[in-house]
């Protein structure tokens, strides 16, 4: 059983309802659809029926809700909830309900108040549009120290990571993160790996440098990271700084880093900034052809996951699939 269908049957056994706001774009139409003829989620849309049908081209969402805020009955107490969330910022009803024209916002709310488990949208809006909405009402979960984003990473090459799966961090939120937010990082993502792919994490902290072999402030950082990772979080499996290949590949690992209980048998990786993580998973999705899945974001009171502006229709079931199984950990 490959992973994505690993994936699905997990999401399919317990099964959540998943909003997906941008509901007049056509790939997430077509995953509405995949979702609900596999039974991997009941799908929520936002907007008028007839023309979210009109823009389908045929997708078969007999089996959706369809939410227009214009007739709904339950905007007034969406409206009332959003207004005393964001009392502290002065809000008025008219401001909520000028907030609320935005299905992304609306989308929150609707997984504020449970109506929907979780939200899944950003193949037409940037991270920061997705993010704001979420962080706003949904706030950082208080087991985390910051919210962050990673990629499981499926290669067809089954020789490294956990069968050839790996996740990666932080690939698309947080653009040059500090030692203490890389720590963070690593242990947010131990929980994800052990989560979604199983197994114990290893935990490689990358960077251009293993083990004082290259002099830099950039190296620094990551060893502070590391430090303060082994610190903060004791039971964490965790090491660097380690190049890419010292971390995946054992004979390098046991060459370059010999005392290390990771190098060599790594499977969450931990960019030291944000053009590594993005370069990073794009060049293994595109050229050793692997499957990525993401980004997911981790660290969220509550489910919200953003998609890459590329995504496929089949991309955006993965992330409907992983967020479902984010909601069923929830609860």
């Amino acid at each position: 059983m490959d992973f994505l269908t690993k994936l699905k049957e997990r999401a399919k056994s317990n099964k959540k309802v998943i909003v997906l706001p941008e509901s007049y774009e056509i790939r997430n139409l077509k995953a509405a659809d995949t979702a609900l003829k596999e039974g991997l989620a009941d799908i929520v849309l936002i907007g008028k029926k007839d023309k979210i049908l009109e823009a389908a081209q045929g997708c078969d969402l007999s089996k959706a809700t369809f939410i227009d805020p214009e007739n709904y009955e339950r905007m007034d107490e969406i409206v009332n909830t959003l207004v005393e969330i964001r009392k502290s910022k002065g809000i008025t009803v008219d401001d909520a309900k000028k907030m609320l024209e935005d299905p992304l916002f609306l989308g929150v709310m609707l997984v504020k108040l449970d109506i929907a488990d979780g939200m899944v949208s950003g193949a037409i809006h940037a991270t920061a549009s997705v993010l704001r909405p979420a962080l706003q009402i949904l706030k950082t979960d208080a087991s985390a120290d910051l919210v962050s984003a990673f990629f499981i990473m499926d290669c067809p090459d089954k020789t490294y990571g956990e069968d050839g799966v790996f996740l990666f961090a932080d690939c698309a939120l947080n653009q040059n993160p500090t030692s203490v937010e890389l720590a963070g990082i690593a242990a947010s993502s131990a929980k994800s790996f052990e989560a979604f792919v199983g197994g114990e994490a290893k935990i490689a902290m990358l960077s251009h440098s293993s083990k004082g072999s290259a002099k830099h402030a950039d190296v620094d950082k990551v060893v502070e990271a590391v430090r303060i990772a082994k610190e903060k979080y004791p039971d964490l499996k965790v090491d660097g700084e380690l190049q890419l290949d010292a971390a995946i590949v054992p004979e390098i690992g046991s060459q370059k880093a010999p005392d290390s209980t990771v190098a060599g048998k790594a499977n969450v990786l931990i960019f030291p900034d944000l053009d590594a993580g993005n370069i990073g998973y794009k060049l293994v999705q595109r050229l050793a052809k692997a499957e990525a899945y993401g980004p997911v974001l981790q660290g969220i009171a509550k489910p919200v996951n953003d998609l890459s502006r590329g995504c496929s229709a089949e991309d955006i079931v993965g992330v409907i699939a992983i967020t479902a199984i984010q909601a069923q950990m929830q609860k």
